[in-house]
């Protein structure tokens, strides 16, 4: 983006940033029900046809290289982009799933900025499809402590990867994984958190074996996220990134709007947001759509999640008329 454009654009989405933090008020009406039936009608017909939430890891330079505390990630989704719900990562509190102290300030400074705490992606605990079964049985456990943690934290999901470890037939690991995300979503049901899992690399990038992987789970409580940009499957071979988002949304709990790089006119080079989005809002989608900006060239992490926050904004509002 040049320096020009990408001033203009970034003081245009500062000003709605504010926009969108700023309360509103009403007039008091001298006839309580009819006031209140014309309110709740407003409401509904101002209601998004999406909502817009951050996810860490589009933070995540700033949170390794230490120039943000995980503690204060709330603050800022809030304070410097006007969003209202996030989405944590394990990485950044890798040791703190079961330091209730620790989390007790991750919720109060989540409440003390209104925001939401929406589910936690977990990494780094095990392959949940291993071909050995007591290593996968290790790895549903290892994955108990995150369900305890969003719980806590009142979160609705746990994020987690369909891994395999790329040993046996297709119908083999769809089998495996299945087995070790039934165990683990039986444990997470009781609290009422889902078990997500994200297309991430290997098969679970094969939108169609995932979604077969959903339908041996047979489980309410076991769905999937949908990511935009994760269709490398292996190298060379990519999936069909709208054909996966489809195969996917049936069973979407929520949604991962990967961006990474931005040309002059402020959209996604690689990823036609429109098209995914009219594919999410066809399935019947209508809750929290996360910024997971990971661009390394061009924008920054903060001018790169504004940028995807606008972008998400304007297709929005092209979309409002048609899916409200």
């Amino acid at each position: 983006m040049s320096r020009s454009n990408r001033r203009t654009f970034l003081k245009t989405s500062a000003a709605l940033t504010l926009g969108a933090a700023l309360p509103t008020w009403g007039c008091a009406s001298d006839d309580a029900s009819s006031s209140a039936s014309s309110d709740a009608r407003s409401s509904a017909a101002a209601a998004p046809i999406f909502k817009i939430s951050l996810a860490q890891w589009s933070l995540h330079r700033a949170l390794f290289e230490g120039g943000l505390d995980h503690l204060d990630f709330a603050r800022t989704a809030r304070e410097d982009f006007g969003i209202d719900a996030v989405e944590y990562v394990n990485q950044f509190f890798m040791d703190k799933a079961t330091d209730q102290r620790y989390l007790q300030q991750m919720k109060q400074r989540a409440d003390d900025h209104g925001v939401r705490s929406l589910l936690i992606m977990c990494d780094g605990e095990g392959a949940l499809g291993h071909p050995d079964a007591q290593q996968r049985q290790q790895a549903v456990e290892n994955h108990h402590k995150w369900v305890d943690a969003a719980t806590f934290l009142g979160c609705h999901s746990i994020r987690v990867n369909a891994a395999t470890e790329g040993e046996g037939s297709y119908e083999d690991q769809m089998q495996r994984a299945a087995d070790g995300l039934r165990s683990l979503t039986e444990y997470a049901a009781p609290q009422d958190i889902n078990v997500l899992v994200e297309n991430h690399g290997g098969l679970s990038s094969n939108g169609e074996w995932l979604a077969g992987v959903m339908e041996q789970v047979d489980h309410d409580r076991c769905g999937t996220l949908p990511d935009f940009g994760n269709f490398q499957i292996r190298e060379g071979e990519m999936y069909d990134r709208y054909r996966g988002v489809r195969e996917l949304m049936p069973h979407a709990k929520a949604v991962s709007a990967k961006a990474l790089n931005f040309n002059d006119q402020g959209r996604e080079v690689n990823i036609d947001f429109e098209r995914m989005m009219r594919i999410v809002l066809d399935a019947g989608y209508r809750g929290y759509v996360g910024i997971e900006y990971e661009g390394s060239e061009g924008l920054g992490e903060r001018e790169g999640i504004a940028a995807t926050k606008q972008l998400l904004m304007d297709v929005r509002e092209t979309l409002s008329g048609e899916y409200s």
